[in-house]
């Protein structure tokens, strides 16, 4: 089953993943992916490498790098049972390959080695996963607008997500997240987004850790009458973020997302209504579990960057 999922995945979106190999980011990445093989496998250079083969055929993977090989399979094949998006499917491929491919040109001569880390450390200063241009219902805050949004009307209850563009999770969380925002967004339930990255006197106050060490990244964080009321990831006693998958089913279970928008969708006039959805005590170590979505459709607006 670790092996047919992903496949399955993977085939369902293969139109899209015509268009994402079509960028330069995609391009570059299938190129370093690859490099090895094509090294191994190319006419005329491969018969110049060294080899550990018994039948001295340089042009084949000898033992070793067979071996590596397969372990690269089976830690894709592991990453990718977590994965949510195809987004993280392809990342994790390219991600795993990169680290093999530096193993293996070291193994082979240490000077392609430096070559290949030095085209790898290239790549990650230049090019930047492409970001999520899809349809959606969320308003962007900068570190002045966040807090005059969340005091404008107490009535709307906001799920905003503090995400850093750096961040390969947030990146592959976006189009989930935009789905979202297309299903449940309404006049007293609003999808909200800043860049803690760039702001960091949000990610101070709000106590979002921005440090790829913590695992914070990205953090949804509902706020009912202008506070906070409930967040995920949860932050234990030691400010780590406690592991949780940031999957539609999860995110409509923990935060309640069906009742919201049945209760929300027509804003009362006048006074805030006392409406405090129950929100169960979950443990920080249990898993979520799914929950089936049944809302309807609004129509997509374009992103308003403020």
């Amino acid at each position: 089953m670790a092996l047919i999922t992903p496949l399955l995945a993977f085939l369902y979106h293969l139109p899209r993943v015509y268009q994402w190999l079509l960028r330069p980011y995609y391009v570059a990445s299938i190129f370093l992916s690859v490099a090895f093989l094509l090294v191994r496998k190319s006419p005329g250079l491969c018969e110049n490498l060294p080899s550990q083969r018994e039948d001295g055929n340089s042009c084949d993977f000898d033992w070793r790098e067979v071996e590596i090989l397969m372990f690269l399979s089976a830690i894709v094949m592991m990453k990718n049972r977590r994965a949510i998006t195809v987004e993280q499917h392809v990342g994790n491929i390219f991600l795993f390959s990169k680290v093999a491919n530096v193993i293996l040109f070291f193994r082979l001569d240490i000077r392609m080695g430096l070559l290949y880390l030095t085209l790898c450390i290239v790549f990650l200063m230049t090019c930047k996963p492409p970001m999520y241009m899809g349809p959606e219902y969320v308003k962007y805050f900068s570190d002045k607008t966040i807090d005059e949004e969340l005091e404008k009307d107490r009535r709307v209850t906001w799920l905003i997500e503090f995400f850093a563009n750096w961040s390969p999770e947030c990146q592959s969380f976006a189009s989930v997240y935009a789905d979202l925002s297309l299903k449940y967004n309404c006049a007293g339930l609003k999808f909200g987004k800043v860049d803690v990255g760039r702001y960091s006197e949000v990610s101070k106050k709000y106590k979002v850790s921005t440090s790829s060490l913590t695992k914070q990244l990205p953090s949804l964080i509902l706020f009912q009458g202008g506070k906070e009321v409930m967040r995920r990831p949860q932050i234990d006693k030691k400010g780590r973020a406690v592991s949780w998958t940031f999957s539609e089913e999860n995110i409509i279970r923990e935060f309640n997302l069906n009742e919201l928008y049945q209760k929300l969708k027509k804003l009362p006039k006048g006074r805030v209504q006392d409406f405090e959805p129950k929100y169960e005590n979950i443990p920080e170590e249990d898993a979520s579990q799914t929950q089936e979505n049944g809302t309807e459709k609004v129509t997509p607006e374009s992103k308003k960057d403020k």
